[in-house]
């Protein structure tokens, strides 16, 4: 299983870019891929195959009237693995005993 962490905007929109970001949030909502929203990227779990395909469509989405676009991504795979987005931040509250800030 992996966990993908990416953000990607266009670099040639200016600085507001949420018209942007829904689009690909669109994309990300509607492929069933598990995901997690935070203020600086989006964090998709699943199979390789299928976390590369979301980031490919959002890609094709942003390539339709950019001219630049910026990915970052992190990816994270472990054998195995399931349900990582809530299970990692779990792990380290029951370890503190406490709930933290997750958004």
């Amino acid at each position: 299983m992996v966990m993908l962490e990416f953000a990607m905007s266009p670099r040639d929109k200016g600085e507001e870019l949420v018209e942007y970001v829904s689009r690909i949030l669109n994309i990300i909502d509607k492929s069933g891929v598990p995901y997690q929203l935070t203020p600086m990227g989006t964090i998709l779990e699943g199979e390789w195959k299928e976390v590369m395909g979301v980031v490919e469509a959002c890609f094709q989405e942003l390539q339709k009237d950019c001219k630049r676009i910026g990915v970052g991504i992190k990816i994270d795979y472990r054998e195995g693995g399931v349900n990582r987005l809530r299970g990692k931040v779990d792990a380290v509250e029951k370890q503190l005993g406490r709930k933290l800030s997750t958004g």
